[in-house]
């Protein structure tokens, strides 16, 4: 085994471009909306037509509107309980127009976006460092992600070690060599095709020797019907619970947001064998139908955690449903 030393600059996570100072919160919005242009630009355009045209909210503005879900990758399940809440309320109160109907939307959206988070339960180590799990497919951005989000970590100022469990890949071990070395944070590894279980056991035992904070374990990309691969992450999973009781304690599943409802289906297979806590969702900015981030919290009952919106270092953002509703329908 292998501790790979990264730099010891802290990195500067969120970092503003240009322009007078923004306030963390003030700087995250606007980096959302920026990262949801793309849907924003699809999804309102439609919604202030259906709105332009409402005086009145009836079953056809209704039908309307599930037309303009649908097309931003909602799914069929969240635009039905969409529209079955909205109905609901016509029923009971009738909704005064289109800017009502535009809050309403968005107290939906936000609820449904806020409901996994309140389901789960945190649980946090009383002895040795929180333990997190990345798992996904391959091609979904997972090794990077495991850099950005030991770089977002240490802006928390936290104490943060990588474990190379991908050791079926090469080239993800010297990509997460690079990540290191940028987010600042050091490294466990072993050789090309080692075991996974026993790189992390080591990786477990330095955290725990150095009073570390965070344990970041990136895993080797698999698909759900990989029967060997997906014994290997069990093994992993009772190695990380022997060394701290109710380790890991997040197991993120890493989604494309590009692969919209194709992505979704493989990850309501992945996530029933893989045991995911949340989700961090790539390629955000990449997308016009981001509307996919309240299909996962509807269908898989799965917090969004984290947002993938860029290249660099520091695009990724912990995940807003305020932030993100308000982002797309203002």
């Amino acid at each position: 085994m292998k501790l790979f030393g990264g730099k010891k600059d802290t990195p500067d996570y969120p970092a503003p471009e240009t322009g007078a100072p923004e306030t963390p919160k003030s700087g995250l919005f606007s980096r959302m909306k920026q990262a949801v242009s793309r849907t924003r630009e699809s999804l309102s355009s439609r919604i202030e037509t259906v709105i332009a045209l409402t005086r009145t909210v009836d079953e056809s503005t209704l039908n309307d509107l599930e037309t303009v879900l649908l097309s931003s990758d909602l799914g069929v399940q969240t635009t039905t309980a969409i529209l079955e809440a909205l109905r609901d309320r016509a029923r009971r109160q009738a909704i005064e127009g289109g800017e009502e109907l535009r809050e309403l939307l968005k107290a939906q959206i936000r609820a449904i976006l806020e409901a996994p988070i309140a389901n789960q339960s945190g649980s946090s180590p009383s002895d040795g460092p929180h333990v997190t799990f990345l798992v996904g497919v391959n091609g979904t951005g997972k090794t990077t992600s495991a850099g950005k989000l030991a770089a977002w970590h240490r802006a928390q100022n936290r104490t943060v070690l990588l474990c190379a469990a991908d050791t079926f890949r090469a080239a993800a071990i010297e990509q997460l060599e690079v990540w290191a070395t940028r987010s600042g944070v050091e490294m466990i590894k072993t050789r090309h095709g080692g075991d996974p279980a026993a790189v992390l056991y080591d990786a477990i035992s330095s955290a725990k020797a150095h009073n570390i904070n965070e344990l970041i374990v990136d895993t080797a990309g698999r698909l759900h019907t990989k029967t060997g691969l997906m014994d290997e992450l069990d093994k992993m999973r009772r190695t990380a619970a022997k060394l701290i009781p109710g380790a890991p304690h997040e197991v993120l599943l890493v989604m494309d947001a590009t692969t919209g409802q194709n992505g979704l289906q493989q990850a309501r297979q992945f996530t029933q064998s893989a045991g995911a806590t949340g989700i961090v969702l790539t390629k955000l900015d990449g997308t016009a139908k981001g509307g996919i981030a309240v299909a996962i919290a509807q269908e898989l009952n799965l917090p969004v955690r984290f947002a993938g919106v860029g290249e660099q270092m520091t695009d990724l953002l912990e995940f807003s449903p305020t932030d993100f509703v308000d982002s797309l329908l203002g």
